[in-house]
């Protein structure tokens, strides 16, 4: 009998045809979170795979003494209750290199996003396009580049390292933060140049705080940034979190962006997901998204094919 997976955030079909050649049944079908622990018992699944969505806490892994495995396509496991899972034997697996470089690009995407008022001026044109062209034209004339200035990385594992490529390629000077990392060797390959190799060492956090005209994060939690750490922060900064909702104090956050402190926020994570204050999405300075740094049509093949290959590993 074949082993059966549930996939309750879905999986790409790559990843769930290596599964199916390996013998595995794959079930996609969404169970909600309140059914979830009686799906997982009643057709035996010895593994689950989840995003964001779903949560496998304590009380569901009590209650499925068959479930062998968990899976998260992604990077966090802040929906996960990892090391309980491991103390009662299950395997607990993630896919943290698979989406770096599509979170990076969001980043990007939000920081361009903020410079030229992109965010702003995609509300405003279709309303009062037509008869206020010019008067947009100069309430967004104020743009500025970001290449030579310092973009600060706080967190510099594999998102971070992502990030700091980009920003490499666009011209700016990287400062980067990690209490776990002194240096790291970066590799960017360029088309019809080949492959150039830049060291990065890391500096103090205050550095960061104190030089960097952006600051984006890559931590896995925690209140990393609040009103102590924005006053030592230059005026005008912009602050890009693509990273945990909670990361930057969100109440703080909404101050300096009034204040003036903060002159933008590129915010793709919060708080209250899936009901971010209001505060947030209706403030005229922050570029917004709905957690969707890793959703590109390649990140998630390379997270199925990684969960996969992982799955097909410890339960084969």
């Amino acid at each position: 009998m074949s082993k059966r997976i549930l996939a309750n955030d879905g999986i790409d079909t790559t990843g769930k045809a290596l599964l199916e050649k390996a013998g595995f049944t794959v079930i996609t079908d969404k169970v909600p979170q309140e059914k979830l622990i009686e799906e997982l018992n009643s057709h035996r699944y010895e593994g689950i795979t989840v995003r964001s969505a779903t949560k496998v806490r304590k009380d569901v892994i009590d209650s499925c003494s068959h479930l062998k495995l968990i899976g998260r396509g992604g990077v966090g496991m802040d929906n996960i209750d990892v090391e309980y899972a491991r103390e009662k034997g299950l395997q607990v697996v993630n896919t943290p290199a698979a989406s770096s470089h599509s979170v990076a690009e969001l980043v990007f995407a939000h920081l361009f996003s903020c410079v030229r008022f992109l965010y702003d001026s995609n509300r405003q044109m279709p309303v009062s396009g037509e008869t206020q062209f010019d008067a947009l034209k100069k309430k967004y004339a104020k743009g500025i580049e970001l290449k030579g200035k310092t973009l600060g990385i706080i967190g510099f594992g594999r998102i971070g390292q992502a990030v700091a490529k980009i920003a490499l390629g666009c011209g700016m000077k990287v400062e980067a933060y990690d209490p776990f990392i002194a240096e790291a060797l970066l590799y960017l390959d360029i088309p019809g140049a080949g492959e150039v190799k830049v060291k990065i060492k890391t500096v103090p956090f205050e550095q960061i705080l104190k030089q960097a005209d952006f600051i984006t994060l890559h931590v896995p939690g925690g209140k990393v940034i609040t009103s102590k750490e924005i006053d030592q922060m230059k005026n005008g900064v912009v602050l890009i979190n693509a990273a945990r909702g909670g990361v930057i104090d969100e109440a703080d956050l909404i101050a300096a962006l009034n204040s003036g402190k903060v002159a933008h926020a590129g915010l793709d994570v919060f708080e209250n997901e899936p009901a971010p204050k209001k505060e947030l999405l209706t403030h005229p300075k922050i570029s917004l998204t709905p957690h969707i740094g890793a959703a590109t049509d390649e990140a998630q093949e390379r997270i199925g094919i990684e969960l996969a290959e992982l799955i097909i590993e410890k339960l084969k």
